[in-house]
């Protein structure tokens, strides 16, 4: 739905609306947002961190997210490596992140 480059920049695809194809099992009731590049060694830039925790204040905001939405890693809902271990651990530490989906 989401892509977020490491200058802050989001780039919108199918963005709020739009049911994307981005996590088998989750697309009708999810939103993606991924991050462009490997974060299995290193996270994200700073700017790259609030360009996303913006754009979930601002799903909320909208009314395209739920108040009490609940934060997931890729990997939570399917197996894979993303988002890169180092950022999955990173965003534990967010708001409205669930350990059990």
């Amino acid at each position: 739905s989401f892509l977020i480059a490491s200058d802050g920049t989001v780039y919108e695809g199918t963005g709020w609306l739009i049911i994307g194809a981005h996590t088998y099992g989750y697309n009708t009731n999810g939103t993606g947002i991924a991050f462009i590049g490997d974060y299995t060694a290193k996270l994200p830039s700073a700017a790259a961190l609030t360009s996303a925790k913006k754009l979930l204040s601002c799903g909320v905001k909208m009314g395209n997210l739920q108040q009490n939405y609940e934060l997931l890693g890729g990997r939570q809902a399917f197996p894979t490596q993303s988002p890169g271990i180092t950022l999955y651990n990173e965003i534990q530490q967010w708001d409205h992140w669930v350990p059990n989906p």
